[in-house]
């Protein structure tokens, strides 16, 4: 057999956001990465706009807040069309819109810093395993003599964040059971039209949403009551959304410039398992939903977050027995769990005059602060909570607190926050004791690359801390705090491989 054109540790097939974050956080954590994506250049659409407060703390814990500068805040949330107040514990409360184009620009950019490769205009057609690698073949677009060239990868692992209609996860056979959509919202960024702002505006037909953003261009999206679905293959017809719109609202939008057409139903698909071996999925790949309230775009983020430090592991040769696998145990309950609130939400916001008395009584509860605060953690990724021993402290699994550190950080210029201590993608043991304890002597053999020490004493004046010590992982969830020596050892082991040899 001939030598591949390319030889990798890891091929991400995807460049979207997903594809990206993973390339970065795989190339972070040292690993030989290359990304295929059959578009030859950027999104000329809008697509996913909306990043919740965790995706904005995982940007924050790679340093790259400052170069994407301050984004405008999203305005208010909702839950299923009614108003949501999106506060939380978090420094980035809220939610914050930033173009899809954007956030790939910004993320590409970071991941080949890091040298990640990113091959585009190739698409994936074949994918074969053997006991230690996986090659894949890749068809570049026709050339100017008309004949289609191929690309052929070998890798020892292969991640699909390709998609809904992923590629990878059809020629790797894995099951995605669910159901098909039997609603849907049509949508459309329109120039050169008039008609006034409706937030989740309902009438007797149908529901209507429109917005004017910047350089006059106005999103609109209508669903219409007990329309079917539509088949036809692609976006649908300009004229389609201008019609239903019409009979919706009763305004006329057909005089308008389409410069994007879209459509979303509400299906809703898992992939059984994450991993096969040495295929993996992440985002919309591995879970299929209705993206409402911009929770898709960050569930998958959170995906590349969780695996890219665990994949990188793997490939160092570091990674204990079983970190590759709690990929899927940690991401698919946690993909579960937005599903089945983004399919409460599809029912709120598309069921017609028969769900009128539910709404109103959702509408009721969420005016109690309790049931506020648990529906705004959950569409902000907040609250999102890994497994943990019994008895072990409540912050363990949980994402790391933002405390911000004074002075007697263990270097010159140690990191000023929890958050900014993850900025080189290894573990982080924070002590706050002040002075050298038998925890900081346990993590000693660790520290050769694997995991940071922070001996730091809080910023006076700031929020109390909720630990003495604790192990920070990669993707910023906490892997043991205050706990004894021996549960330290532990937790170093399971997370972060053998202990060197002294």
């Amino acid at each position: 057999m001939s030598a591949p054109d390319i030889d990798t540790q890891v091929l991400v097939v995807g460049a979207g956001p997903v594809g990206l974050m993973l390339a970065g956080e795989l190339a972070l954590g040292g690993a030989d990465v290359v990304v295929l994506e059959r578009r030859t250049g950027p999104l000329t659409e809008s697509r996913a706009s909306t990043l919740h407060a965790r995706t904005m703390e995982l940007l924050d814990q790679r340093g790259l807040l400052e170069e994407l500068g301050t984004p405008p805040a999203g305005g208010p949330g909702h839950f299923g069309g009614t108003r949501l107040d999106l506060t939380t514990d978090s420094p980035y409360s809220g939610q914050w819109k930033v173009p899809q184009v954007r956030t790939e620009e910004l993320l590409e950019g970071w991941a080949t810093r890091l040298g990640a490769r990113v091959v585009k205009g190739h698409r994936l057609t074949d994918l074969r395993t053997a006991p230690h690698t996986v090659e894949a073949t890749a068809e570049a677009e026709p050339g100017p003599g008309g004949a289609a060239s191929a690309l052929r990868v070998r890798a020892a692992y292969v991640v699909g964040c390709d998609g809904e209609s992923s590629t990878v996860r059809g020629l790797a056979g894995f099951a995605f059971p669910g159901r098909d959509a039997t609603r849907e919202l049509l949508r459309a960024d329109v120039a050169d039209v008039q008609v006034p702002d409706r937030r989740f505006e309902r009438h007797p037909g149908g529901l209507a949403i429109s917005a004017r953003g910047p350089g006059g261009v106005t999103r609109v999206m209508v669903h219409e009551y007990g329309a079917p679905v539509g088949r036809e293959p692609g976006p649908p017809s300009f004229a389609r959304v201008a019609d239903t719109w019409r009979r919706v609202t009763g305004d006329d939008i057909g005089g308008g410039a389409p410069l994007w057409l879209n459509s979303f139903g509400d299906a809703l698909r898992q992939a059984s398992q994450y991993r096969r071996g040495r295929i993996l999925l992440a985002g919309d790949a591995a879970h299929h939903q209705m993206p409402v309230g911009g929770q898709a775009l960050n569930l998958g983020l959170q995906d590349a977050a969780n695996l890219g430090w665990k994949l990188a592991a793997e490939v160092r040769g570091t990674a204990g027995p079983g970190l590759l696998d709690s990929y899927h145990a940690e991401r698919h309950p946690a993909g579960r769990r937005v599903l089945d609130n983004i399919a409460a939400q599809a029912l709120l916001l598309l069921g017609g005059s028969g769900t009128e008395q539910v709404r109103s009584l959702f509408g009721e509860l969420l005016r109690e602060p309790r049931v506020r605060a648990h529906l705004a953690g959950t569409i902000a990724g907040v609250d999102v909570r890994y497994a943990a021993e019994p008895g072990a402290h409540r912050l363990v699994g949980a994402r790391v607190p933002y405390l911000r550190f004074g002075t007697g950080t263990d270097t010159a210029e140690g990191p000023g926050s929890s958050f900014a201590a993850l900025r080189p993608g290894r573990g982080v043991l924070v002590d706050l004791g002040g002075r050298p304890t038998p925890v900081l002597a346990a993590v000693a053999p660790w520290r050769d690359g694997r995991v940071d020490v922070v001996a730091a004493t809080p910023e006076p004046g700031g929020a109390a801390p909720e630990f003495t010590s604790a192990l920070l992982r990669p993707d910023g969830h906490v892997a043991w705090a205050d706990g004894t020596v021996p549960e330290l050892e532990e937790a170093l082991r399971r997370w972060f491989g053998p202990a060197a040899r002294r």
